[in-house]
Parts: C-alpha cells; sequence; structure tokens
C-alpha cells in the first residue's frame, strides 16, 4: 500500500486527484496540505484522511508519507518538489512541472539523483482514446502518417474576460496560461498519438492588453498570449498545423485528423465542454466510428464520467512503476522536454523562424 500526501489538496486535487486514489487500492490518502489549517481539516474529514497540515513541509517529512502529490499554482511547485526528494519521497506532480524550462531539467536531474520515482500528471498519455488511436497509426491502419491537424478550445483561459477565480492566470510569471497548461496537455496527448515533433514555426497573438474580471466591473492586465498557433514537422516527417484558441467560458471541444497514405482518423469529443486530455473520444476511421477496446482502460473509472479517470490511470501506471523499479511514464524527463517544446514554441513566435526542438 502506497501512503500518499497531498500538498494543495483543495480545488484541482478535490475535482480529480482525491476521487481517483479513492478508486485504486494500491493507495490510501494518509495526508493533506492546504495553506489554511482549517481547510485542510474540512478535505481530510470529507475523505477521512487522518493527517492534515497547514505547512507542505511537515507534510513531506511525515514518515507516513511514500508519495507526494504536488497540486499547487506552478509557480510554487519546485520548493514542495525539492523539499519531497530531500525527504527521500516518490513525486507525483501536477503540469507544468515548474516555470522555466532550465528549473524543470534542473528538478528531473534532482529526482534521479535522489533515487525516487518521479511522475508528472500529463494524464493524455494514458487516455484510452489515445493510446488505442497510437496503436492504430503504428499498426499501419491508415498506412505512412502524413499530416496532423489539431484544432481545441482552451477556456477558460486566454478569452477576453475571465472569471474571478482565474484573474492570476493572465499573469506569465504564475505558468499558468493558455500556452503552458493547455498547449502542454494538448501537445502531449498529439505525441503521445503521433510521435513527437522535430521543428516548429509559430504565433501567439496578443489580442487583450487588459482582460475583464467577469461579475466585478474590473480588469487585470492581459500579459498571456490569446491564441497559440504552430506549424510543425514531426520526427516521422509529418506535417502538424495545432490552433489552440482562447475562450472566456467553458471548452467547446476539439477535433483532431490523421492522415495517412491510405486512410484518415478523426477524433472529436463524445460529448461537448471537455478537453482532449480528459474526454471520452469519438473516433473515426474513413468515417466510420471506432470503439476503444475494453483493454486500453486500465480504471474502472471512465473518461465519460470526468477528469478523473485518466489521473487514475496515471496513479496505476504511477504504481506499477514503482513496485517494477522502473520509471513511470510520463516522467519528470518527459516533462522537460515539454517544458523545451514550450519555450521553443515562444521562440519561433518571437523570431518569426522555424525552429528545431532540442
Amino acid at each position: 500500500m502506497i501512503k500518499v500526501g497531498i500538498v494543495g489538496a483543495s480545488g484541482w486535487a478535490d475535482v480529480a486527484h482525491l476521487p481517483a486514489l479513492a478508486a485504486l487500492d494500491e493507495y490510501r490518502v494518509t495526508a493533506v496540505a492546504t495553506t489554511r489549517q482549517e481547510s485542510a481539516d474540512r478535505v481530510a474529514a470529507r475523505y477521512g484522511v487522518p493527517l492534515a497540515f497547514a505547512d507542505a513541509g511537515a507534510l513531506t517529512a511525515h514518515d507516513d508519507v511514500d508519495l507526494v502529490v504536488v497540486s499547487v499554482r506552478a509557480a510554487l511547485h519546485t520548493k514542495v518538489i525539492r523539499a519531497a526528494l530531500e525527504a527521500g519521497k516518490h513525486v507525483l506532480s501536477e503540469w507544468p512541472l515548474t516555470v522555466d524550462p532550465d528549473e524543470a531539467a534542473e528538478l528531473a536531474e534532482a529526482a534521479a539523483t535522489a533515487g525516487v520515482t518521479h511522475a508528472v500528471c500529463l494524464q493524455g498519455y494514458h487516455s484510452p482514446g489515445a493510446r488505442f488511436v497510437a496503436d492504430l497509426v503504428a499498426g499501419g491502419r491508415i498506412g505512412r502518417l502524413e499530416s496532423v491537424v489539431m484544432v481545441a478550445s482552451g477556456g477558460p483561459l486566454g478569452g477576453a474576460a475571465v472569471a474571478p477565480q482565474h484573474s492570476w492566470t493572465t499573469d506569465p510569471a504564475g505558468g499558468t496560461t493558455l500556452l503552458t497548461i493547455m498547449g502542454g496537455h494538448f501537445l502531449a496527448t498529439l505525441e503521445r498519438m503521433t510521435g513527437e515533433l522535430a521543428e516548429v514555426s509559430a504565433r501567439l497573438p496578443h489580442l487583450y492588453d487588459s482582460v475583464r474580471v467577469g461579475g466585478t466591473g474590473e480588469t487585470v492586465d492581459g500579459g498571456v498570449p490569446n491564441q497559440v498557433l504552430l506549424h510543425g514537422t514531426l520526427a516521422g516527417g509529418a506535417t502538424a498545423s495545432v490552433t489552440i484558441h482562447g475562450a472566456a467560458g467553458d471548452p467547446d471541444g476539439f477535433y483532431v485528423k490523421l492522415v495517412g497514405s491510405e486512410g484518415a482518423l478523426t477524433v472529436t469529443p463524445g460529448r461537448g465542454g471537455d478537453y482532449l486530455h480528459w474526454a471520452e473520444w469519438d473516433i473515426r476511421a474513413d468515417g466510420e466510428r471506432v470503439e476503444v477496446p475494453r483493454a486500453y482502460r486500465t480504471v474502472s473509472l471512465d473518461p465519460a464520467d470526468g477528469p478523473a479517470a485518466n489521473v487514475a490511470a496515471v496513479y496505476r501506471d504511477l504504481a506499477t512503476a514503482i513496485g517494477e523499479g522502473r520509471a513511470p511514464n510520463p516522467g519528470f524527463h518527459a516533462a522537460a522536454r515539454y517544458h523545451r517544446l514550450l519555450a521553443t514554441i515562444e521562440r519561433a513566435a518571437r523570431s518569426g523562424a522555424r525552429e528545431e526542438i532540442a
């Protein structure tokens, strides 16, 4: 049994991590931490967790914690991760790993040196649909992959207005933007199907110098991109075209098309309002619906039920990795590569030139 401590146990962790862990026999949540003791006590009482802290350091050092889950704002990740590594604990970090690509590389090396198991919650890697499509492409279902198109909504980020609880996301220093959050998740899920991007050219349109804070009459500085546009080439030679558009409200879906020499696959959401990396997928091969075989579902939760399903699949792979002494997928080194990819997109947008991904 892996004993889990969650730092940042309210918000997203309450929506995805805690329900995911409740569905898995390999884990027991033994500790939670938030910034206030009252909120930590409330979460602990709701889920029957024995330990509650207002100090992340106390959680990471506690003997009843084997795995530290980092689910605080991205700018705070590094401090918690380093404390967990120094305590010799396994670590699962929410995406993004940090706010700086060099720091992401440093954390990956620190985790390797610590000899612990480390993972990042890019849950699209474990989407049943993504894994199935990856096997269809690798198995030659559409022949040689020639081109890839993805259009996806990044709401509630990147629009002309933002909800009060998201007003801090318009500051690039926070590390939570249309490019970093949605771009990271969507591109990781896309590459899970197609293989890695090798080079990109990009634009990051900045449409709003100020952004309305919904229901308040206030505005905040709009310091982050409102759209992500990129063209690229995959390592296998196929071309890729990606558009991630900002929106003031909930996401309105996504569309992915993979064209090969002998056919095409399309992916759309099974229902509206879901993101690529956690949705139930509607997959079509040359227009005919293709069902994802049950064997691709590694947990009892279903993507149609919400974001906890693919997060649970991340945890299942992590438990297996800990038991087998292998690296989970994706780990901190994969996360560092995605930070380099996003930095390359930013560099390409500034230079107007085609940039190789290191």
